[in-house]
């Protein structure tokens, strides 16, 4: 899901940030009311009557080091709080190691799988889109970001790591020992379907996959395919240019995607370039609640341009750039400042894609047999029969 720019570290250092920055962690009751932020005033409160009356001395560090977390936790799954330590990681720009798991996760009290890269450790033991990581190698995910989860997932082949998971059940907790191992599964595969349909499977959006993309579909045309169902269930890793140039096959002209930052003429659009939309091809595409960041963007510009219709769940809804701005003593923030807008300038991040025909993935227990019928793949045979091409 983090592309290399995500581990950018982004300096901030305009006298209103410093200002806003300084006044929340002194408690300036002035800047308070300068900035008609009475919750200042509110914070300096809470702090000097847990100072002054808890049961017991804290430790104030921890207090504040609490406080912050909360102030990151509200914005998006995707903004965390960082500590001195986790922004030294950050900074240091060393290696995660070529070992992974497959997993792709975001915060959701604990952390949450949001994707499982197909063929990887993960997929082998069995995890899921949906399940809940309570523990990595007995260290609790509650206050864990999910940027430090990532961290932690990570490490050399061969090595192993212990997850503590529940899927519906918190009381159930399940052991998950993977044995992490570089990832070599194709990012897109393609397999013949009666009555001239091609099932093409983006696994990820890694570097390659548009042209692994155009490939396939070349392949499966030159074998008599005339219709492609694409799926990009479950696939939430890779860079959203990658999915901007994968789109870039199927939409000829026009704006294909946004990323907008705070201010609304702050966007960047990625257009069309003469010669796009050589795939004129009817086109369904596949999505579920674990279809996320440049899948999430790929999706976006083929439904927003009327190139294929969306079947199956909504979408994760994360597809954002993140960037680290230090604070003093060391700390940091983790901060959410660009977002995809679909075509029509509605956010993606946080919000997610409605599918056209929607069509819910069947749970599957810890202890459950995966069932054979695949009711999303199904109701998507059925909307590419309808399909039209460009």
């Amino acid at each position: 899901m983090a592309s290399k720019s995500r581990l950018t570290v982004f300096l901030v250092s305009t006298p209103l940030v410093v200002l806003a920055v300084a006044g929340g962690l002194l408690g300036t009751s002035a800047l308070a009311r300068q900035q008609g932020l009475p919750q200042l005033r509110m914070f300096e409160d809470c702090v000097q009557l847990i100072r002054g009356a808890y049961v017991e001395p804290v430790d104030i560090d921890k207090v504040m080091d609490g406080a912050m977390r909360g102030l990151a936790d509200g914005l998006d799954s995707s903004s965390a709080y960082l500590t001195p330590a986790e922004v030294k990681d950050v900074q240091s720009g060393a290696s995660l190691g070529a070992g992974e798991t497959g997993l792709v996760i975001t915060k959701q009290f604990y952390l949450r799988v949001v994707g499982v890269r197909d063929g990887s450790p993960a997929a082998r033991s069995g995890l899921r889109t949906g399940d809940n990581i309570r523990g990595i190698d007995a260290q609790p995910t509650r206050e864990m970001s999910a940027l430090e989860g990532t961290r932690l997932l990570r490490g050399a082949p061969g090595s192993k790591v212990v997850l503590s998971v529940f899927r519906n059940n918190v009381v159930d907790i399940r052991a998950f020992p993977i044995e992490r191992a570089a990832l070599t599964t194709p990012p897109v595969s393609s397999k013949p379907l009666a009555g001239g349909a091609a099932d093409l499977r983006i696994a990820s959006f890694g570097p390659g996959a548009a042209a692994a993309l155009k490939s396939a579909i070349d392949s499966a045309t030159r074998g008599g395919a005339s219709r492609l169902l694409i799926d990009v269930r479950g696939t939430a890793d890779g860079s959203p240019d990658e999915g901007i140039a994968a789109a870039r096959l199927f939409v000829k002209s026009g704006v294909i995607a946004i990323l907008a930052g705070r201010e609304a003429t702050d966007q960047i659009k990625a257009n069309a370039n003469p010669g796009d939309g050589s795939v004129t091809l009817p086109v369904v595409v596949l999505i579920s609640n674990g279809t996320a960041g440049a899948a999430e963007v790929f999706a976006a510009a083929l439904s927003g341009h009327d190139r294929a219709e969306l079947v199956g769940e909504p979408t994760a809804g994360l597809a954002s750039v993140e960037h680290l701005v230090p604070l003093p003593e060391g700390a940091g923030l983790w901060l959410t400042y660009q977002r995809y807008l679909t075509i029509d300038g509605q956010p993606i991040h946080e919000r997610g894609l409605r599918p056209t025909v929607g069509v819910e993935e069947p749970f599957v227990g810890f202890d459950d047999t995966p069932p054979t019928a695949d009711p999303v793949f199904d109701r998507g045979l059925e909307a590419l029969k309808k399909a039209k091409g460009a």
